[in-house]
């Protein structure tokens, strides 16, 4: 009797040891998950959020296939007030964009309106993390060059090496929530262009602001706004602006806007956008953008 009690003992002392072993496994293993720090993914569905860059960057491999499109009417006659959408003018982009790494993208393009070939680098420095001492925003650095065909002043062609213009933006991100992601773009555009106008400055700064929430499993509403605090005087000017829809359906991304910004190229539709965004005057286009994803 007294070897069978023994025995109980060693066997209950030994589970209590197991337990208590376990315990303190399962204590490290939480508070190592705690302190790890882990990468934030999808603060926007795609690499734009509606008329510029998004800080997204594709995985390794991944090949985009995009087509963007602007469609608005004639200026409205003299005492017509109000919008008509009659898409009788359209400005175009096919691009191309290949991920050589997870942080790092390149892509091309060609836009119709200008007759304008683009490339650009895009490059992720930052996650934004969660857990214990997590970094707070996902920073992206793009630099692009366009080469625009068709560029006059007046009746004077500009010169080749005139034609050129950089975009440089460091993009600032933030998921707040898992619906709810906000950015801000410090941007620094560059037009060859200006050169060739007296006292004109061929570079400003600019600061652009967008937004995504997501309303559905596959619907995001999305908006995005471009400050230029040093406008060019030659021409009025106004804010880029656009609010839209994205919708995901599987490897293929639908956007639509409405903007008052024609263009596709970005040194353009920041600082030279020539329409407020209202329902008069043919200010109003609509806008859509296509794209297509690839794991190869």
């Amino acid at each position: 009797m007294m070897i069978r009690s023994k025995l109980i003992s060693i066997v209950l002392l030994f589970f209590l040891t197991q337990c208590l072993y376990a315990q303190d496994i399962l204590k490290a293993l939480e508070s190592e998950s705690v302190e790890r720090s882990l990468p934030i993914i999808a603060t926007f569905k795609g690499t734009h959020i509606s008329i510029g860059h998004s800080v997204e960057t594709r995985k390794k491999g991944a090949l985009e296939i995009s087509w963007m499109n602007r469609f608005w009417n004639r200026r409205i006659p003299q005492g017509q007030t109000t919008q008509t959408f009659a898409a009788d003018k359209l400005n175009s982009r096919v691009g191309f964009d290949y991920s050589l790494s997870d942080r790092f993208t390149l892509g091309s393009g060609y836009v119709s309106g200008y007759r304008s070939v683009d490339a650009y680098g895009k490059y992720r420095i930052f996650y934004q993390e969660n857990g214990k001492n997590a970094f707070p925003l996902s920073i992206t650095a793009l630099q692009k060059v366009v080469f625009r065909g068709k560029s006059s002043i007046g009746d004077m062609e500009v010169s080749d090496s005139d034609k050129f213009a950089t975009i440089s933006q460091l993009l600032l991100a933030r998921k707040i929530s898992k619906n709810f992601s906000v950015q801000i773009a410090p941007s620094f555009i560059y037009r060859g262009e200006e050169r060739a106008r007296e006292n004109v400055a061929s570079g400003r700064f600019a600061l652009g602001f967008g937004g995504r929430y997501k309303v559905g499993n596959h619907v995001s509403i999305v908006s995005e706004y471009y400050y230029v605090p040093n406008p060019v005087e030659f021409i009025d000017t106004f804010g880029a602006f656009s609010l839209g829809a994205n919708w995901e359906i599987s490897d293929l991304l639908l956007q639509f806007k409405l903007t008052n910004a024609r263009n596709l190229a970005e040194d353009k539709t920041i600082i030279k956008t020539e329409n407020n965004f209202n329902f008069r005057d043919g200010n109003l286009h609509f806008g859509f953008h296509a794209t297509y994803f690839i794991q190869l």
